[in-house]
């Protein structure tokens, strides 16, 4: 575990492969449209919990997972961003549900290893096109609540996406203090 956070402050981080296909912006909320790959990731899902809690639940299993607590007791290093879906409610709040994905690294695709938490789950997701936000500081649910309409309200009228969940991302481990970079939401497009 301890090289896992020396390698995400310190050392390379693999990036989850994705591509820019356009740039948009109304008022002052700037967005892009992008392709993110497909892939296995390890996934955990937290039911029955806010979203600021469950992701303190899920976080620390998927990132044992990655640091080793896997049947090869190996530690893969980290990708970034961490994602996260959260699903809206009609009032627009947000359920008390999520599912953290982490893609697995590039060399460890073919073959994951198998996680030892039976709570961790590998699933194969496929890419996905989706429109995004970027913003800064230490991210709840609140942060995401309000995006997601920000964005929402700069997309009408020239974008059709999905409503009924959205996904959150993070590049940062929780160490860094400065220059964090977050981006919600994530609305997939149909």
């Amino acid at each position: 575990m301890l090289g896992m956070i020396k390698n995400s402050l310190f050392g390379s981080v693999e990036t989850w492969p994705w591509q820019v296909l356009s740039k948009g912006g109304k008022e002052e909320v700037s967005y892009e449209e992008r392709t993110c790959e497909g892939g296995q990731f390890a996934t955990v899902e937290v039911t029955d919990k806010p979203v600021d809690e469950g992701l303190r639940e899920a976080m620390p299993k998927v990132m044992k997972y990655v640091g080793g607590t896997n049947d090869k007791g190996i530690g893969m290093g980290m990708t970034v961003p961490v994602s996260f879906a959260v699903f809206p409610s009609d009032d627009g709040s947000l359920q008390k549900k999520l599912k953290v994905w982490f893609r697995i690294p590039n060399q460890f695709q073919s073959n994951p290893p198998v996680p030892t938490d039976d709570s961790v789950k590998i699933e194969e997701r496929e890419s996905i096109t989706v429109y995004s936000l970027q913003f800064g500081g230490y991210a709840k649910e609140a942060d995401y609540i309000a995006h997601a309409t920000q964005l929402r309200t700069a997309l009408e009228g020239t974008a059709t996406c999905r409503s009924d969940i959205y996904f959150c991302t993070g590049y940062d481990p929780p160490m860094k203090p400065y220059g964090r970079r977050n981006e919600s939401p994530s609305l997939p497009v149909f």
